[in-house]
């Protein structure tokens, strides 16, 4: 009887094999609505991938995505509430384990100098402001010179940075991580060559800009020679898509982890910081009383007496310090604020969208000439883009840069009681009040947040513990930077919103 039972369930498993392998070889190898052959040479080379699965980038955690509630957790203290509580959704999405480090940024810097030789200015203007550790009624000049650079700080995170800076970072780190993909696969040769425009970008090499040093590129089955061949293409699912500043919404939803915090598909709180409850020390019995973050208990107590510290940094701490949350992600209330991508506006929860809420889109298409040919890259290797703006033969207002509501909105946009105005982009109430200059009859709105406005979370070791709560925001100029200001990087996710398994 036993036997039996081994024997039909091995012939079970044999026809489930073969029903399995017969809907994959309908879905892959042909099409269900006109029987022409996938992947064929003789059926005009069409290809379809085999089902795809997204690779974590490296240093990236996945977050499954899903509702939440954005905005403000506690008391508003200053009572500007300019983040009121809504409902939003986020798909799902990477973000970075823990904050860019000294030593990572200066790989980044390393790489900068090797490459562009000719433009030592690119070196310059990627480099830390290391003088934001300057106060002139301390002596932190010790931290000028050693924070940065000395050893000991290897893994600590990186400050001074600006917005504009960890943007530039974003964008090297997704060339180096998809030029060693193609490397590992045996498609390109590493190159220590590269110099100046001649470097692997991930854009250009996609626009068939750069080549780089071949060792096999793919079989080309919508060519008739035999035996050609082509580079990996975009939707060959090879190369992984861009790393970047998470969005105000992603980076909150991040820090909150509402992961477990739900009661048949209803949220079932609302927490004030990344871990549960309201109290900021560790409840469990091995680490009970220890503080969760690194900030500032009172007015000078950065870090607690001798022999019974507080959370026992007064600096920002190694990146990987004190209690991960839920998503598994470390600092993300205190130790160093983070720079978000959103352009800053107090009413934002007011006009963003309920899915992927963000603001700040900027609509680009590849610069080419008037034939339409696509321009060469710049001096520094870098794909050229247009932002679409007002086209006056069209009369049609299509600005790409939409930082203020509706930019690209006529009737929004356009104050009609100004009939005289020629240029619609200068007769924007919004572009009067957040760009000084374009007022009417010389005449300015006056705002203290502009267009270059970006709002930064998290709070840090100088903050007080209002600041932790991820619900918080604050904004700084995008070209300055700041004693306690970091990044961290994040990166979509395509397709299915579930990692394979789960």
């Amino acid at each position: 009887m036993k036997i039996n039972k081994i024997l039909l369930f091995i012939a079970c498993l044999a026809i489930l094999s073969g029903v399995l392998s017969r809907c994959t070889s309908n879905r892959s190898n042909k099409s269900n609505k006109t029987n022409w052959a996938y992947n064929d040479k003789k059926h005009g080379g069409f290809e379809v991938k085999d089902v795809y699965e997204q690779v974590t980038g490296p240093g990236l955690v996945f977050i499954e995505g899903g509702m939440f509630t954005m905005g403000q957790a506690g008391e508003d203290l200053y009572r500007d509430w300019n983040n009121a509580p809504r409902r939003v959704t986020l798909d799902s999405y990477y973000i970075d384990e823990v904050a860019v480090s000294n030593t990572n940024y200066r790989e980044y810097l390393h790489w900068i100098s090797r490459v562009y030789v000719s433009y030592p200015s690119v070196y310059k203007n990627a480099l830390p402001d290391t003088l934001v550790w300057r106060n002139p009624l301390a002596y932190n000049e010790p931290y000028v010179k050693t924070y940065f650079r000395h050893p000991a700080f290897n893994d600590y995170p990186v400050v001074g940075v600006s917005w504009r800076q960890a943007n530039d970072y974003c964008l090297w780190r997704t060339d180096r991580v998809n030029e060693i993909i193609l490397v590992k696969k045996g498609i390109l040769k590493m190159d220590l060559g590269q110099k100046d425009a001649n470097n692997f970008t991930t854009d250009a090499y996609l626009l068939r800009q750069y080549e780089g040093v071949v060792r096999k590129n793919l079989p080309d089955l919508s060519s008739p020679v035999k035996g050609a061949t082509r580079p990996v293409a975009f939707d060959d699912g090879i190369l992984l898509p861009n790393y970047r500043l998470p969005t105000e919404a992603e980076w909150e939803y991040a820090a909150v982890a509402p992961k477990g915090s739900s009661y048949q598909k209803q949220a079932t709180e609302r927490r004030l910081y990344p871990w549960v409850g309201t109290s900021l020390r560790n409840p469990e019995k091995k680490n009970r009383g220890q503080f969760k973050a690194n900030f500032q208990r009172g007015r000078g107590d950065m870090m607690g007496v001798a022999g019974d510290a507080n959370d026992g940094y007064a600096l920002p701490a190694p990146v990987r310090s004190f209690y991960p949350n839920d998503f598994g992600l470390y600092c993300m209330s205190g130790n160093v604020n983070e720079w978000v991508a959103d352009v800053y506006r107090p009413m934002s929860s007011e006009d963003v969208s309920d899915f992927r809420p963000f603001r700040g889109s900027v609509f680009t298409e590849v610069a080419r000439d008037d034939s339409g040919n696509i321009l060469s890259k710049d001096e520094l290797g870098r794909m050229r883009y247009d932002t679409l703006g007002y086209d006056p033969s069209r009369y049609n207002y299509q600005l790409g840069d939409n930082r203020n509501y509706k930019d690209g909105d006529m009737l929004s946009s356009i104050d009609y009681q100004d009939s005289n105005a020629t240029q619609p982009e200068l007769r924007s109430n919004s572009a009067r009040m957040y760009n000084p200059g374009l007022g009417r009859d010389n005449r300015d709105m006056a705002s203290l947040v502009s267009d270059k406005s970006r709002v930064y979370k998290g709070g840090s070791f100088l903050d007080r513990p209002y600041w932790l709560s991820p619900g918080t925001r604050r904004f700084l100029d995008e070209d300055k930077s700041a004693i306690d200001i970091g990044f961290r990087c994040a990166m979509d996710r395509v397709g299915n919103p579930r990692k394979k398994g789960k």
